[in-house]
């Protein structure tokens, strides 16, 4: 039994067809947050944005503690009602912020039974838990819970009017519960590409690449379906972003010859041919099929691998949308979002 951030797993969604093209690759260390994710809050979306194709380190602090998994066995987590799932967001009437604040609660208790403030499936109640002390004397539920996430994907979008960004074109689900991280705080990093397991039928590919933990380029305040959205400074992207493309209405992408924005090899973003096989429904982030033609990105990744959520979609000189899926059985196609739908997450029209 540990309230400990939990190691995590292969970052899956949808059962064993489909994944996530973000690379997953840590639990990061808490922080003491407070600020609410919100929209942008724009009234007006901008006609023409930036598209961007490079990759980010991004970390994600959670509202209060998200809990992943129970131990096994009959536990105080289990006797009071606790569900994988449940955000704990106060503890004895204290705000708990980190795995680390949540302990030292436990502690301070002795022992004595401690209220527990849960939020589950939008609805808030309060728990009543005994903490066991074990064999090391210290107390526990017996609940693995999780405070913050990282990875590394690809920003989609650059908006040089707001300092609006946006990435991945889906958002950041735990990768234990497959449910949205609820954002309390989070930001980008600048990272580099280092290396790239290429994705094979069964097995999907990766890109590997550093980033520093402690070196913020940006800030997020959005997590959601569509994606995760936030601002940068001017500069933050470097000098050498193309210029502004009119987005596409849905209705103007068309099946056919299309181009991705990739950066799969240390901080060179390169153009790639893809073909646009199936255009889908508006809703959601699986707007469309794609598949990868370009012999070059074939023989470097094998496809669309994990890192590449995000990366930006053009066709006859329109920012279509982003990657943001992966199939994998057959890792040269995945599926992609329409990029009004990010937009319209982004500004909150």
């Amino acid at each position: 039994m540990d309230e400990s951030s939990k190691n995590a797993k292969p970052w899956l969604r949808g059962g064993a067809a489909l994944v996530l093209a973000l690379a997953l690759l840590l639990s990061v260390s808490s922080l003491t947050v407070g600020a609410k994710a919100a929209t942008l809050g724009e009234d007006t979306a901008p006609q023409y944005l930036v598209p961007v194709g490079h990759t980010v380190g991004i970390k994600l602090f959670s509202r209060g503690l998200l809990v992943v998994q129970l131990s096994d066995g009959q536990t105080p987590a289990k006797d009071c009602g606790l569900k994988t799932g449940d955000q704990i967001l106060q503890c004895n009437g204290g705000a708990v912020d980190s795995t680390e604040d949540f302990q030292s609660m436990l502690q301070e208790s002795g022992g004595d039974p401690v209220t527990l403030h849960v939020q589950r499936a939008g609805k808030t109640m309060d728990l009543t838990a005994e903490p066991e002390a074990g064999e090391d004397g210290t107390y526990r539920l017996g609940a693995w819970v999780r405070d913050s996430m990282a990875g590394i994907g690809t920003v989609t979008f650059y908006d040089p009017q707001s300092g609006t960004f946006g990435a991945l074109g889906h958002g950041i689900t735990d990768v234990d519960t497959a449910q949205l991280m609820p954002l309390s705080q989070g930001a980008v990093m600048a990272s580099r590409v280092k290396a790239v397991k290429k994705g094979e039928t069964g097995a999907a590919g990766e890109l590997r690449g550093d980033f520093d933990l402690t070196a913020d380029l940006g800030t997020l305040n959005t997590n959601c379906d569509c994606g995760v959205f936030g601002t940068v400074p001017d500069g933050a992207f470097g000098e050498a972003l193309g210029t502004a493309l009119p987005v596409a209405k849905p209705e103007e992408v068309q099946e056919g010859k299309a181009t991705i924005l990739a950066n799969v090899a240390g901080d060179t973003v390169e153009e790639y041919e893809v073909e646009i096989t199936q255009v889908l429904s508006q809703e959601g982030n699986r707007n469309l099929l794609l598949t990868v033609t370009d012999p070059k990105l074939l023989e470097t990744t094998g496809g669309i691998v994990q890192g590449m959520s995000g990366s930006p979609i053009l066709q006859n000189g329109k920012f279509v949308g982003a990657v943001t899926h992966v199939l994998l059985n057959d890792p040269t196609s995945g599926y992609g979002i329409f990029l009004e739908n990010m937009v319209e997450a982004a500004w909150g029209v």
